[in-house]
């Protein structure tokens, strides 16, 4: 296993992370667990982005632009959905 197959490893690995704190904290049952699931979401989230900006420095994750007509054809979309 290389150096780029363990950051994705490691990415995905954090993302599922993220995932379950998430949820923990959408199902709380008291104040302190959802803000200890928040914070540890936090944490989680910064640690999953430290992971993809380095995978991002090395050339391993490529961020691609969004095309700006396919963004406003799609706020357009959703804006007209909550208007009805």
């Amino acid at each position: 296993m290389n150096d780029r197959d363990l950051m994705e490893n490691m990415l995905l690995l954090e993302k599922g992370v993220c995932d379950l704190y998430m949820h923990g904290a959408i199902e709380s049952s008291s104040a302190d667990v959802h803000r200890t699931f928040s914070d540890s979401l936090n944490t989680a989230l910064d640690i999953q982005e430290q992971i993809h900006n380095k995978m991002e420095q090395k050339g391993w994750c490529q961020v691609q632009q969004a095309d700006q007509s396919k963004m406003n054809s799609v706020k357009t979309k959703y804006s007209s959905n909550s208007a009805q």
